[in-house]
């Protein structure tokens, strides 16, 4: 089943935030509701492209000192759509909405964007750091003041 970057930035969305492993469920949810199978590999690295993208964010959950858990939800650069069959994954997955603060999404993103610049610069990665620009116009419309990292990123 093909599932892109901003599908699974709705899925999580649906939720407030999703783990790992309740997002590749709910994937699986959706595979099984077209009649197919997901490839687990398949969504391993379509979720690994959606972090590098960030379409996702990897935020603590507020509870993660009980639970040393890890919740994925839609990021600065994502354009969240529902893929066909989504609609019905909260009656089918049983997870409780939640709310994760946006501030604590945002300074994750920020941080992130921030380790992902250095390594960029310090590899020469032009790519990488054309890329990261584009992220950090996205994470100015959440608020976030990151023009010293995009500064840095012109300058590589």
């Amino acid at each position: 089943m093909d599932i892109t970057g901003d599908e699974l930035a709705g899925v999580a969305d649906v939720f407030g935030g999703l783990t790992r492993a309740e997002l590749d469920r709910a994937v699986e949810e959706l595979a099984f509701k077209r009649g197919t199978e997901a490839d687990a590999d398949v969504v391993a690295d379509t979720v690994e492209s959606a972090i590098d993208a960030y379409r996702l964010v990897a935020v603590e959950a507020d509870d993660a000192e009980a639970t040393d858990e890890t919740l994925l939800v839609p990021g600065p650069a994502a354009f969240p759509s529902l893929p066909e069959g989504a609609e019905d994954l909260p009656h089918i997955l049983d997870i409780e909405e939640r709310t994760v603060d946006r501030d604590r999404v945002a300074t994750a993103a920020r941080t992130r964007l921030e380790a992902d610049a250095e390594r960029a610069v310090e590899a020469g990665d032009a790519g990488r750091a054309a890329a990261l620009v584009d992220v950090s116009y996205d994470l100015e419309t959440w608020g976030v003041d990151v023009a010293a990292v995009r500064d840095r990123l012109d300058d590589a």
